[in-house]
């Protein structure tokens, strides 16, 4: 058995969701032993956390598997991959910002430091793939997985529109944009509710439910919910938008694919790696309202194309289910 170290923000016990370290690392465990940081939600202290893992577990790693996000954490994954090329130890960046490829462009030199010396990098989208394969060789796409047994499918009725959003308030994603699309449903006399799933971060929530009260949104808030909660809640909702401007390849999307919520994403990012347009969902411009609210009005004027791009999508991300996704982790790890 491999002896892993995974280095990344377990902190889905606070109010943060949850992230790849939490799902990956469960999974790993069926046929490794892992150990993984950190789950501090102080900065300095998880980085101290995380270093102080790699030291004391030093000669009983085989792997050190590094998520690599393209803001703040980058700087962690910079410094525990410089620390393993210290003490002769392999690691593998996990490619995770959305926003990455900027990075390759504005900080050529601390990434190659990062991924020019890794043992392999791993992709969880063809997107990230396809532009890190320009500088580098040794990349390998394992997707995100899902448990797909969890995720029952259900056909949605295209009646009153119910839209779903899911995603940390971050400016990033753009949730002001869902709000701005119910806006501008009411205006065009459609009957429309909104429920947004997910934790504030950088002040995003609070400036979503002022906008909402100004423009007179009933918009349902939750705040943080595990996934068993979100799921069940989501059967009273028949699309799912997603609202970014930058993106990989996000679990939400993966997971409203596989319960059969119909999507309607930003083509930015990995998002059209992932969803075929007209499909597997629907995709539009980033930070347009009104093109988001002809795509909600496509699907909710054409029931059967709904219907089928739910179904479409359904199929594809079986797919992503880690029974199929395991066998790519193991052997990379064996």
């Amino acid at each position: 058995m491999k002896n892993i170290l995974y280095i990344g923000n377990a902190l889905c016990d606070s109010e943060k969701t949850v992230t790849t370290i939490d799902v990956l690392g469960k999974n790993l465990k069926e046929f490794c032993a892992v150990n993984m940081a950190s789950r501090k939600t102080n900065k300095l202290l998880r980085l101290l956390d995380m270093i102080k893992l790699v030291l004391m577990k030093q000669f009983k790693a085989d792997y050190v598997l590094i998520d690599t996000y393209s803001t703040t954490n980058f700087y962690f994954a910079l410094i525990i991959s410089q620390l393993c090329r210290i003490l002769g130890l392999k690691y593998i960046p996990i490619l995770h910002g959305g926003n990455l490829p900027r990075r390759l462009k504005s900080n050529p030199k601390l990434c190659h430091l990062i991924f020019g010396n890794a043992y392999h990098l791993v992709a969880p989208s063809n997107y990230l793939k396809s532009i890190f394969e320009r500088y580098y060789i040794n990349v390998i796409h394992i997707p995100n997985t899902i448990d797909i047994k969890k995720y029952s499918f259900k056909s949605r009725k295209m009646g009153d529109i119910q839209l779903f959003w899911v995603r940390s308030f971050s400016l990033i994603y753009n949730p002001n944009l869902a709000i701005e699309v119910v806006d501008t449903l009411h205006n065009k006399g459609y009957k429309t509710g909104l429920c947004m799933v997910g934790p504030e971060v950088d002040g995003s929530l609070r400036k979503a439910q002022k906008l909402s009260d100004q423009l007179n949104v009933d918009t349902i808030f939750t705040g943080k919910l595990d996934k068993a909660s979100w799921r069940s809640l989501s059967d009273n909702y028949n699309i799912f938008i997603n609202t970014t401007n930058f993106d990989n390849t996000p679990v939400s999307v993966i997971e409203a694919m596989a319960l059969g919520l119909p999507v309607v994403s930003t083509n930015v990012g990995g998002m059209p790696y992932l969803i075929e347009d007209g499909i597997t969902g629907l995709l539009v411009p980033p930070n347009n309202s009104e093109a988001m609210t002809k795509a909600i009005e496509k699907l909710i004027s054409n029931p059967a194309l709904a219907a089928t791009i739910s179904l479409n999508a359904r199929k594809q991300v079986e797919a992503f289910d880690w029974d199929i996704v395991k066998h790519k982790w193991l052997k990379l790890l064996k």
